[in-house]
C-alpha cells in the first residue's frame, strides 16, 4: 500500500481505469470487474464525470453511474478508494474550474456514485480561465464540508503546478496531493523532464495514465496488420517505429528472464519509478485483468530496469 501524497489515503500499487465501465464493459462485465478487483486486494477505482461522452448516444456519467450501482448492491464502499474528475466539457456551459462548476459538478458526481463523499477529486484539465486561488479554494470548502477527502490535478504543465502548489501554501488552501499524467515506457520525456521534479519536491502521489501505451506495451501489435486486432489499433500505429519496437524487445526479453508477460514487466516498470504510487489499468474481462495483478509484485532487477530505461530513451535525452 502506498500513500496517496500527503493525503493519508493508502491505496495498492494497481488503479482500476473505469473509462471502460459503460463502454468497452457493459454494466454485468464492469460488475464483475469491479469485484474481481476487490478481491484482489486493490482498491483505488478512478473515474470522470466526462467517461464516455465519445460514445455515440452518450452525455458523460455513465462510468460513474455504474459504479454507483455497484457500490450500492455489493456493499463495498468501505473497501474501496474512489476517485473522480471534474473539469472537461459536459455540454454547453458545463466545464472547468470555476467555483459555480465545481459545486454543480460534485454534487452530480456523488448523485451519480451513490455516495456521500468522493476519496479523491481532480481537475480533470488546467482551466486558464479560472484563477487557481478560486478553484482550490473551491475545493478546499468541499473537504471542509466532507463531500471531498483529498484533491487531485492531471494533465497540468508543470509550471502551473508548481503555480497551483504556490497559491495553496501562500493563501493557506487545499492542496493538490496527487498528479495524473500520461506516462508509460514509450512517453517518457514529458513527465520526466517536466513534471517528475514538482512531484519530488512537493511529495504528489502520481497515478499515471496509458500505463500500457493503449496496449502497445502488452506485445500483441508488432506490425501494421497487428492493428486491427482492437477497436484501439489505429491509435497505437504512432508507435511502431524503431524505438517502439527496441522497447519490445527489451520487454521480451526481461519478460522470459522473469517468466512474466509484456504487460507485467511494463507495469512493474512503472511501480518501480520515484513518486509512481499506482498505474492506471483497464480490462474489459476479468481473465484479463488477472492477467495483469502479478505486475504488483514483480520486482524487477537493477539490470532489469536498466535495460529497459535503455531501450525507451529517446535520442533527445542521455539516460
Amino acid at each position: 500500500m502506498r500513500e496517496l501524497g500527503h493525503s493519508g489515503i493508502k491505496v495498492g500499487v494497481l488503479a482500476f481505469g473505469g473509462n471502460v465501465f459503460g463502454w468497452t464493459a457493459d454494466e454485468p462485465t464492469s460488475f464483475q470487474l469491479l469485484d474481481a478487483f476487490v478481491d484482489t486486494g486493490f482498491n483505488l477505482i478512478d473515474t470522470a464525470d466526462v467517461y464516455s461522452t465519445w460514445v455515440s448516444g452518450h452525455t458523460g456519467g455513465e462510468s460513474e453511474t455504474i459504479i454507483g450501482k455497484w457500490l450500492k448492491q455489493s456493499g463495498k464502499r468501505d473497501k474501496v478508494v474512489i476517485a473522480t474528475k471534474v473539469g472537461k466539457p459536459m455540454g454547453p456551459d458545463r466545464k472547468g474550474l470555476s467555483r459555480k462548476y465545481i459545486e454543480q459538478a460534485v454534487e452530480d458526481s456523488l448523485r451519480r456514485l451513490q455516495t456521500d463523499y468522493v476519496d479523491l477529486y481532480q481537475s480533470h484539465e488546467d482551466d486558464p480561465n479560472t484563477p487557481l486561488e478560486e478553484t482550490l479554494a473551491a475545493f478546499g470548502d468541499l473537504v471542509a464540508k466532507g463531500k471531498v477527502r483529498a484533491i487531485g490535478a492531471s494533465n497540468y504543465s508543470g509550471a502551473r503546478l508548481t503555480e497551483a502548489m504556490q497559491v495553496s501554501k501562500s493563501r493557506n488552501l487545499a492542496r493538490y496531493e496527487t498528479l495524473q499524467p500520461e506516462y508509460n515506457l514509450y512517453a517518457r520525456e514529458k513527465f520526466e523532464t517536466d513534471l517528475l521534479p514538482v512531484a519530488q519536491r512537493e511529495g504528489l502521489g502520481v497515478i499515471p495514465y496509458f500505463s500500457l501505451a493503449s496496449g502497445f506495451l502488452t506485445g500483441k501489435y508488432r506490425s501494421e496488420q497487428d492493428l486491427s486486432k482492437s477497436a484501439r489499433g489505429q491509435g497505437i500505429k504512432k508507435y511502431l517505429n524503431d524505438r517502439g519496437l527496441r522497447i519490445l524487445g527489451a520487454l521480451d526479453q526481461v519478460a522470459k528472464s522473469r517468466a512474466a508477460t509484456q504487460a507485467q514487466v511494463a507495469l512493474a516498470w512503472l511501480i518501480a519509478q520515484p513518486t509512481i504510487v499506482a498505474p492506471l489499468v483497464s480490462a474489459t474481462s476479468v481473465a484479463q485483468w488477472r492477467e495483469l495483478v502479478p505486475a504488483a509484485e514483480l520486482k524487477l532487477s537493477p539490470e532489469d530496469l536498466e535495460a529497459l530505461k535503455t531501450a525507451s530513451a529517446e535520442f533527445s535525452q542521455t539516460q
